[in-house]
């Protein structure tokens, strides 16, 4: 498996890291990602608060439109993943 942390990784997070003003960031993601790949995106945001909530994988789908894969791939990495979920629904929570 190749390795996920390259220099053109670490080129793009220090660029995020920069931005500041969330027009900015959007004009960003604009650039880089597809409408589709934003709105997937947001949309695993949305059911990782869901799933920490404690709403079940069918309410979710039914709220959300994400798949039950969808779903399971989030619940796998708030169990088992970086962190990274746990720190962005602190973000949006204001816990920081």
């Amino acid at each position: 498996m190749a390795e996920i942390r390259t220099k053109e990784v670490d080129d793009l997070l220090r660029v995020l890291a920069e931005l500041n003003d969330e027009d900015t960031i959007f004009a960003l993601l604009e650039d880089l990602f597809t409408i589709r790949e934003i709105k997937d995106t947001s949309q695993r945001l949305t059911v990782a608060r869901l799933l920490s909530a404690g709403k079940s994988y069918a309410a979710i789908e039914e709220e959300t439109g994400a798949s039950a894969t969808t779903i399971a791939r989030v619940s796998k990495c708030l169990s088992y993943g970086a962190g990274g979920y746990e720190i962005a629904l602190g973000i949006l929570d204001g816990v920081s």
